[in-house]
């Protein structure tokens, strides 16, 4: 089941900046895992959009405070919700 994370960020470039590659290197590593369908910032910084492959709430909670951006106090505050895909457009995301 995926599980939608919509997350505000901290409003420190320089500390975002610099956990940066440790949370994408995680979110690599989820992916590997299967337990990630897609993630990404939003293009004002405000935050990022994180859907998560899990079997239930709970497992994906975990895996949103594993993250290294959770750990360092950069997710100031998400909200996780169930998520349904009907419709993909797998055309529309670059390879990644």
């Amino acid at each position: 089941m995926k599980f939608a994370a919509i997350i505000e960020y901290l409003q420190d470039r320089e500390k975002v900046q610099h956990v940066r590659p440790v949370h994408r290197q995680y979110l690599a590593t989820l992916k590997a895992n299967g337990q990630l369908a897609a993630s990404g910032p939003f293009t004002d910084e405000s935050g990022a959009l994180i859907i998560y492959e899990a079997a239930t709430a709970e497992e994906a909670e975990k895996l949103l405070q594993g993250d290294p951006f959770h750990a360092a106090g950069i997710f100031l505050s998400y909200k996780l919700r169930p998520w349904n895909p009907v419709i993909a457009n797998r055309e529309a995301f670059p390879a990644s």
